[in-house]
């Protein structure tokens, strides 16, 4: 048949735009960030992302740590840069400062690394942070914990693991079914060349003796190991001919509808901007839950209510969750208070955790975002306003916010935040609106991101917005 034009898909862009279809927006003005390390993994993702957001609309930032630990490294973000900028990209370098631990280093440079990323990531308004996992890490993880170690699976889609700088910020991993070989024989096709971390080949961490351990020949000759002066190649990579480009607006397939770990009930998540305001116990930061959860909504219960980056430990849980199957309970976890009365329960802060180590007054910065206790973000529209718990100080607020306050339940009073100003000023601007600070509270949306209740971009932005960024007055 003249003119008939048969476009074959490359496997490797297929299968990367499928996930991204599935998960990111399109046109839309929030950038996508993209952590890029310079390594084969990561240098491929870029790659493939550039093609997906050209065809889609959207900008990309690429991220990038310097850990500090190898003597090029301050290179190789340079490196990384010039990488970035060749695919037309917005590119940051962010520096791990200060001390380096002796003992557990992998494990700080991890948590360092995220924290770093999410705070860039949140800076420059992305809602998605991008990291370059494949199906080889996920073997290197399986060998790890066959040799002992207790290190989970990347998933492909999840909530920051940092807090509170990972607040509102999730991350995608594309490339999960996709082995590093692949990838880096797809890079050497196109002629790119990408950075080796010798750290990758230290058989003193676990994570390099696993890798050692299960490295195959490679089907290709590869880009790697090239010395540092070496220029990264120019050859444009992008990656965007695809046929056919689907619309994200698409009905989700099975694997990505939603049910809600609570209750083991299906839920159905409201397209932007339809979901219902928090209401006054989730805006002072109470989750409720039937009286029989499941093990992992009541830790993530815990985990938020309380503030705190550590969740209570499994058996800690399950030793709760028999008692609760007999006994109407109130008992602390985790910094977290539990009651339980006929069919339900109620997870709020546990207060006398902030009197057993007791901080003085956050001072917070006019216009710049502050977390109190893991639980509000407030950001002061004036000078020289300091936050604390309200414990204590509950009869110096205004007559109409010691109103508002009693129509909370009396264990999560104590806790919520105090805003002062050494002059006069005492309020509680979850009680009722204020012009001096803006506050939202972020326990209600970290729970449902905890739960796996956000499986998509498009239903991340209306629960991170759900604080009541203007105020959050009770009515």
């Amino acid at each position: 048949m003249r003119g008939l034009t048969v476009q074959v898909r490359d496997p490797v862009v297929g299968r990367v735009a499928d996930v991204l279809d599935q998960r990111l927006q399109t046109h839309t003005d929030a950038p996508l960030a993209v952590a890029l390390s310079g390594g084969s993994d990561s240098l491929a993702l870029l790659h493939l992302v550039s093609g997906w957001a050209r065809l889609n609309g959207r900008s990309i930032l690429a991220l990038t740590v310097d850990h500090g630990l190898q003597a090029d490294s301050a290179g190789w973000a340079d490196r990384c840069a010039a990488m970035a900028a060749e695919r037309g990209r917005g590119h940051r370098i962010l520096t791990w400062t200060g001390d380096k631990p002796k003992t557990g280093l992998p494990a700080a440079a991890r948590a360092a690394r995220h924290a770093l990323l999410a705070d860039a990531a949140r800076e420059a308004g992305a809602t998605v942070l991008l990291m370059g996992h494949t199906a080889s890490d996920l073997g290197e993880s399986a060998a790890m914990r066959a040799a002992g170690s207790t290190v989970p699976d990347a998933r492909e889609w999840g909530p920051s693991p940092v807090w509170p700088e990972g607040r509102d910020v999730f991350i995608l991993r594309p490339l999960l079914g996709l082995k590093r070989g692949e990838l880096q024989d797809w890079l050497a096709a196109r002629g790119a060349t990408w950075i080796d971390d010798p750290a990758n080949l230290d058989l003193r961490y676990a994570r390099a003796r696993a890798r050692a351990g299960l490295r195959t020949p490679s089907s290709s000759p590869r880009g790697s190991l090239l010395p540092l002066r070496e220029k990264v190649a120019a050859k444009p990579t992008d990656e965007g001919s695809r046929q056919p480009v689907r619309s994200f607006d698409q009905r989700l397939p099975a694997a990505l509808r939603v049910i809600d770990p609570s209750s083991g009930a299906p839920r159905h998540l409201l397209p932007q901007g339809e979901k219902e305001a928090l209401t006054a116990a989730e805006r002072a930061g109470i989750i409720s839950l039937p009286r029989n959860p499941s093990p992992k909504a009541l830790a993530a219960a815990c985990l938020c209510a309380a503030g705190t980056s550590a969740p209570p430990r499994t058996e800690q849980v399950a030793a709760l969750l028999e008692r609760l199957a007999h006994e109407d309970v109130i008992a602390s976890l985790a910094g977290a208070r539990i009651e339980a009365a006929g069919d339900q329960l109620t997870i709020t802060r546990e207060t006398g955790e902030l009197s057993r180590a007791p901080q003085p007054p956050l001072p917070l910065s006019q216009n710049e975002p502050a977390v109190f206790d893991g639980r509000f973000e407030l950001t002061a529209t004036a000078p020289g306003l300091a936050v604390q718990p309200l414990r204590g100080h509950a009869a110096r607020l205004p007559k109409a916010q010691e109103a508002a306050l009693k129509a909370l339940p009396a264990a999560a009073r104590g806790s919520l935040p105090l805003v002062t100003d050494g002059a006069g000023l005492w309020t509680c601007p979850i009680l009722a609106d204020s012009p001096s600070v803006r506050i939202r509270s972020l326990v209600q949306a970290r729970f449902e991101a905890a739960l796996g209740l956000i499986v998509r971009e498009a239903d991340a932005h209306p629960v991170a917005q759900r604080g009541e960024p203007g105020g959050g007055a009770l009515h």
